[in-house]
């Protein structure tokens, strides 16, 4: 399988890091299993980040799409002329956005407030 490129795994880390604050406020723990991830985000995440099933399906749906993409550089989502997504998927992943985005600028982690209004 071919690998991610630079900007893919940048995009990657932000998806996986969306999910995972979103899983870990909204889901119990007890049905939270190891996602195993890509190889080349093991660097970030180790072998894997613990996630329900609904957030694993979520993720490795945004995995894949990222991985196909044929656009480069790839805007964010919402200034996409090509939706990947599905209807369904676009409303699940635009809900994780804005209250992991939310979460995590509050937290203090102002790297993501370009990918919040952009």
């Amino acid at each position: 399988m071919e690998q991610f490129t630079r900007d893919q795994q940048k995009d990657l880390k932000v998806i996986i890091d969306f999910v995972r604050v979103y899983c870990h406020a909204r889901h119990e723990r007890a049905g939270r299993a190891p996602f195993e991830l890509p190889q080349e985000m093991t660097r970030h995440y180790g072998k894997g980040v613990d996630l329900c099933p609904e957030c694993a399906g979520l993720l490795a749906h945004g995995i894949t799409k990222r991985r196909i993409c044929p656009l480069d550089p790839k805007p964010s989502c919402k200034h996409c002329r090509i939706h990947c997504y599905s209807r369904e998927y676009r409303a699940k992943i635009r809900e994780v956005m804005g209250f992991s985005g939310r979460r995590m600028i509050m937290r203090g982690r102002l790297d993501y407030l370009w990918h919040y209004f952009f």
